[in-house]
Order: structure tokens, then C-alpha cells, then sequence
């Protein structure tokens, strides 16, 4: 079963990008046993696509759902992903890796992920880091190095799976991260030169504007369980993003807006209690320093 893994890539109306993606997984070096595309009701030219290069790859296989209406950021993903999921035997797999179709890979990326990640057994989840292009050249997208990234979410199977999936709302690649935790293992994401991944369509946007996308992000964090004073920090941490200070404004308006209307929260207490832990205690000595401790107190688990 080594390096054999699946791809399951949920996708709306994504014909502007999505030949890039395929592209690029079709010249890895080490290519998916099988890519499981689910078309969540596009309405453009995207199932043309998907019919053009699935007639050309036996590995590739389309699943169908039928058009909701709209884009649905965090829970609609979501549901598509697990339609995808629901279609595989995961026990075939030692990997799988959750695949948005607006990215250009890097020719060895998924071998050299799953490398590292055999290597160290602790690592659940990784990922390389997401850059946009501007005129001046590539700009990373500032990720941390305490997750995989929510584009390109590669699991082991085994974890994946005692996890318990992935949270049906926004901000669900932000709690997997924390889960993995969780449970002992390891999450994270490389700043590597030949891990770095072209995002094409910018981080937190939407469709209908990057504010929009900004306070959707604020909401998330909400839900998932983060504090007031997390919020502000996180402000202040994005001031240097485009767009300048007004980007992070929107994030702690969406978490006010959601605490304001009592929105429902993470409905795990467990989960909430680890979070706020790890928040409070990165405040205070820094959030590479509260997840070395994490690892450190959990080294003696047992490995699955």
C-alpha cells in the first residue's frame, strides 16, 4: 500500500483554473491510484472538462450532484467531499488528500509529502505552502506551520479516519489541525521550494467579495471556539495583508457579528477546552512554542 493514495476534489464552476490542477496532477511524479472529482452543480463549462480528461485517465472518475444554486463555502464543500468519500473503500489507501481545483502543483509534490510523512509516522496531515502571483512575482499566503493547508489537506488514512472526518462548517480546516493534536499526532505545513503551490484564486476571497470572504473567516473562528482577545491578535497579525488593515477588521466584525447574534458554536467541549488552552498558552510564549509542547506531552502515544 505504500504511496498509494486518492484525491478527492470537490468543485463548483471551476473552469477558469481547473486545467491547471489537472495538468499538474497528471505530471506528478508519483501519480493517485485514483482522483475522485465531485461537481457540486456547476453550471459553466466545468463537467465538459471533467468528461475531457476522466475519457482520457481510467483513474479519474466524476461524481455528479445536483445544482444547488450557489456556492457553499465550508459546509457545502464539505458535504461534496464526503459524497466523494462515500465512493472509495478508504481501506484501499494509506493516503488521501482533500484537492481544490484552482492550484498549479509543483511536479513532485504528493511524492516528496508522502516521504516526510512516512519518515515520521507521528505527522496525520501536511502540506507544502500556498504562494498567489502578483506583479511582483510569487507571495506566500502567510500560512502557519501548525496545519496542512485547507486546498490541499493530505491524511493519512488511518488518522483521517479516527478522527472522524472533517467538520461539516467553516473554519473545519482549522479544527482538524487542532484534533490531530488531539489525539497526539502531528499537523503541519513546509516551507519548501518544492512544495510551494500556486493558489490561483486568493486566500479568503468568495464570490462575491474578499470582505465577504474575510468576515466568513471571522465567523469560523467564532464557531470553532476562539476568544475576543484571539480575534484582536489575529488583527493585528493581519494589518500587513492586502487589503491592509481593513482585511482584519472584517475578521473580528464577523466574529462579533456572529457572538452578537448567538450563533451555535463547536458543539465539542473537549475540543473547546484544548483550544483555549493552546490559545492562552501561545499568547503568552508563542504558538511554535505551545505546539512543541503539545507534541512533547504526547510523544509516548501509541502509534497506529
Amino acid at each position: 500500500m505504500k504511496n498509494k493514495y486518492v484525491l478527492i476534489s470537490p468543485c463548483r464552476n471551476e473552469s477558469k483554473y481547473m486545467r491547471q490542477t489537472l495538468d499538474t496532477v497528471i505530471a506528478q511524479s508519483v501519480r493517485p491510484t485514483l482522483w475522485v472529482i465531485v461537481d457540486d452543480g456547476s453550471t459553466d463549462e466545468t463537467p465538459h472538462i471533467l468528461l475531457e480528461y476522466a475519457k482520457k485517465h481510467a483513474w479519474i472518475k466524476v461524481v455528479t450532484r445536483k445544482d444547488r444554486g450557489k456556492r457553499s463555502v465550508g459546509p457545502g464543500v464539505i458535504e461534496a467531499f464526503n459524497e466523494g468519500y462515500a465512493a472509495i473503500n478508504p481501506d484501499e489507501f494509506k493516503y488521501l488528500c482533500k484537492l481544490d481545483l484552482d492550484l498549479r502543483m509543483p511536479p513532485k509534490y504528493f511524492e516528496i509529502i508522502m516521504q516526510r510523512m512516512d519518515e515520521n509516522p507521528r505527522i496525520a496531515t501536511a502540506s507544502g505552502k500556498a504562494y498567489i502571483e502578483t506583479d511582483h512575482g510569487l507571495e506566500s499566503e502567510r500560512h502557519g506551520d501548525e496545519n496542512s493547508l485547507g486546498m490541499v489537506k493530505f491524511y493519512r488514512v488511518d488518522c483521517f479516519k479516527e478522527m472522524g472526518g472533517f467538520v461539516q462548517q467553516v473554519m473545519w480546516d482549522g479544527i482538524d489541525g487542532h484534533l490531530c493534536r488531539m489525539h497526539g499526532w502531528m499537523a503541519m505545513s513546509w516551507e519548501d521550494p518544492e512544495l510551494r503551490f500556486v493558489h490561483l484564486r486568493p486566500m479568503g476571497s468568495s464570490q462575491q467579495s474578499i470582505f465577504t470572504g474575510r468576515m466568513r473567516h471571522g465567523f469560523g473562528q467564532y464557531f470553532m471556539g476562539s476568544s475576543f482577545l484571539w480575534m484582536l491578535l489575529t488583527f493585528v497579525y493581519r494589518v500587513p495583508e492586502k487589503p491592509y488593515v481593513i482585511g482584519g477588521f472584517f475578521i473580528v466584525l464577523g466574529w462579533l457579528k456572529a457572538w452578537i447574534k448567538g450563533e451555535d458554536r463547536y458543539q465539542n467541549t473537549a475540543f473547546r477546552k484544548f483550544l483555549s488552552d493552546y490559545q492562552w498558552r501561545a499568547m503568552f510564549i508563542g504558538k511554535k512554542k505551545a505546539i512543541e509542547e503539545i507534541h512533547e506531552k504526547y510523544a509516548s502515544k501509541s502509534i497506529l
